[in-house]
């Protein structure tokens, strides 16, 4: 055929150039595209090295924290616990786990556990003179006799740190009037390994960074004896053909303020949500105590009902007659806890009739407060329930709760 024309070339360069601009834009989209996607990853590779490469002083300085946290937390549950004579001892398969994690801890390495200290005094390396000694420099240094200045509101005053007591027995220690603390637990090894090397102890940097001066009692020829739990043997064991040494003395009692009913209750929670229902703590509790052995004294107040009164006629010096089995015995606490009311009654009478003699009996409004069960707790508010129909027979315990 004829050659191309000089237009019909330019046409088709010219077609080619747009197709080439065209390529030209795709291509530099998708490395725009490219280029973000690489600065992206780039950032994220920076951000898991810098977590790589962080030292982990600062985890071990979180988890010291967490650690010296928790200890105090026990430190205070047991001081609380052993306020009314109560000792945690924990559940069987818990001891048991314990064991087996003793034996599994002795196989890792010695890093892989995070430990208070490694300075720790065994029970035959305690220098008592040593600790008594020590104590005076500290309390030295604590500022012990010096007053400082406490600032008030409206003003300030000078006043003398407290000394915390500290007692030394021959089988362990009593600090803050906390719990027993025998010498066999690493805490109270660590606790006077600190004082015989010159320093306060590590327990109470927390709460005294400058330190606090200790009040030493030195008992150190008594033996501390931790109450027995119910049910324990109460006597004293003896080896056969030798007798125990008149010189050792031996104590039960923490010295210290003892916390009263009402105090003990309001360190509890009101109410705990269980199941989806409010179970009122501070009731149950006090009811329990209030009930218990021991626990607080009570005067007994027998009310007179027609149907004690009939009974007391019936008797004779001889013999009493047994009580009629549609009669309950109600036995019911009063707001303080310091009364306690025992009222006869029939099974067909009445929450409302219960109220009257209670009424007759205490004087003041019979509507100013309610009459529950401890547990399940139970609130018998409808006056013209039977005591039958409400489960109160042919005995129980009730409790006034005021309004």
């Amino acid at each position: 055929g004829a050659a191309p024309t000089d237009m019909e070339l330019i046409s088709s360069m010219m077609q080619k150039i747009a197709l080439l601009e065209q390529n030209v834009k795709k291509q530099a989209q998708e490395i725009q595209l490219k280029d973000r996607k690489i600065a992206e990853l780039e950032g994220k590779m920076k951000t898991l090295q810098k977590g790589e490469d962080a030292p982990d002083s600062s985890r071990a300085e979180k988890l010291e924290t967490r650690c010296l946290q928790l200890q105090t937390q026990v430190w205070e549950m047991e001081r609380f616990l052993n306020d009314y004579g109560l000792i945690w001892v924990g559940e069987s398969h818990e001891q048991l786990e314990d064991s087996e994690s003793l034996k599994d801890k002795e196989k890792l390495p010695a890093r892989s556990l995070w430990k208070p200290g490694e300075a720790v005094a065994s029970k035959h390396q305690i220098d008592f003179d040593l600790i008594l000694e020590n104590v005076k420099d500290l309390n030295a240094l604590a500022g012990e006799g010096i007053s400082q200045i406490e600032h008030m509101p409206g003003g300030a005053r000078l006043r003398q740190p407290e000394a915390l007591p500290l007692m030394l027995y021959q089988n362990g220690i009593i600090l803050c009037n906390g719990p027993f603390r025998p010498y066999e637990e690493p805490s109270t090894q660590q606790c006077l390994q600190d004082i015989m090397d010159g320093y306060f102890p590590s327990e109470l940097q927390t709460r005294y960074p400058n330190g606090v001066p200790l009040q030493v009692t030195d008992k150190r020829d008594v033996v501390f004896r931790e109450r027995c739990l119910p049910g324990s043997f109460p006597g004293h064991g003896q080896v056969v053909g030798h007798s125990k040494s008149s010189e050792v003395q031996e104590t039960t009692e923490i010295p210290g303020p003892k916390l009263s009913l009402e105090q003990f209750l309001n360190k509890l929670p009101k109410s705990l949500i269980r199941g989806g229902q409010a179970i009122a703590v501070r009731d149950s509790i006090r009811a329990t105590l209030q009930g218990s052995d021991g626990a607080q004294s009570s005067e007994v107040i027998r009310v007179e009902t027609p149907k004690l009164s009939a009974l007391k006629r019936v008797k004779t010096a001889e013999e009493a007659e047994p009580p009629a089995p549609d009669i309950c015995t109600l036995r019911i606490k009063s707001e303080t806890g310091e009364q306690t009311y025992v009222v006869k009654m029939l099974f067909t009478e009445t929450i409302g009739d219960l109220r009257q003699h209670l009424t007759h009996t205490r004087g003041g409004d019979s509507e100013s407060y309610e009459i529950i069960s401890t547990f399940p707790q139970r609130v018998y508010a409808d006056n013209s329930q039977s005591l039958q129909d409400c489960g109160l027979t042919p005995h129980a315990s009730l409790l006034l709760r005021e309004k």
